[in-house]
């Protein structure tokens, strides 16, 4: 029998401190990336994980100058 995760930890990670989130989003602002601070914002609103959210295209969160107030995205689940 292989072990595939040896040496590493498994299970539920520990969430961010609220200060923590607020350093990844000065850091973002500050380096003017307005895409990964997009996702960021998205995914904390959202609750979803980085595989359902990096799917989404522009088009599916904004029409010409607006941004939607709710978005449909369904979550899925891996395949481990």
């Amino acid at each position: 029998m292989v072990i595939l995760n040896h040496g590493q930890r498994s299970g539920v990670k520990k969430p961010f401190w609220l200060e923590e989130i607020w350093r990844i989003r000065t850091r973002l602002e500050i380096e003017n990336n307005l895409m990964q601070l997009a996702l960021l914002n998205l995914a904390i609103d959202s609750k979803l994980r980085a595989s359902d959210l990096l799917p989404l295209k522009v088009s599916d969160i904004s029409s010409q100058d607006l941004i939607f107030n709710r978005v449909k995205c369904i979550q899925q689940k891996t395949n481990i």
